[in-house]
């Protein structure tokens, strides 16, 4: 009876802990969210000037073909070199962007192709629901 509790016990343990590794999309999602909110951190805290001007807006979605477009040019602005955030930002994106380029090319799948889509945040809209 001792041993099947320890069993039970165990089993119930492993069923709330994540024993599988995250996958590649997981993490693509993941790290785009940080850098969106990274971003908009960076937009309110970062003095007006040059640096802020010279960078593009980053409002990343994972399913937009348009995303690595974006990466690109946030990556390759002018380097704003007194600020670490912005450097820390431009890493983040460089890697999120090597992910999406190399480790996880045949994985990603683009939904839409709509690059003004990027230039905004969107806000969650709600999916109708259609009754009969």
């Amino acid at each position: 009876m001792k041993l099947f509790l320890i069993f039970l016990v165990l089993n119930i343990f492993f069923l709330f802990t994540s024993s599988s590794p995250p996958t590649c999309y997981s993490r693509v999602v993941t790290l785009s969210q940080e850098i969106t909110e990274s971003f908009q951190t960076l937009q309110r805290i970062l003095p007006a000037g040059r640096c802020k001007e010279s960078l593009p807006t980053l409002y990343l979605d994972p399913h937009n073909s348009c995303v690595m477009i974006k990466l690109r040019s946030f990556i390759s602005a002018p380097n704003c070199g007194r600020f670490p955030r912005v450097s820390a930002l431009k890493k983040k994106a460089r890697n999120l962007y090597n992910i999406m380029n190399s480790v996880c090319k045949r994985d990603l799948v683009f939904f839409v192709d709509d690059c003004d889509a990027l230039e905004h945040l969107s806000s969650p809209t709600p999916t109708p629901f259609y009754s009969r």
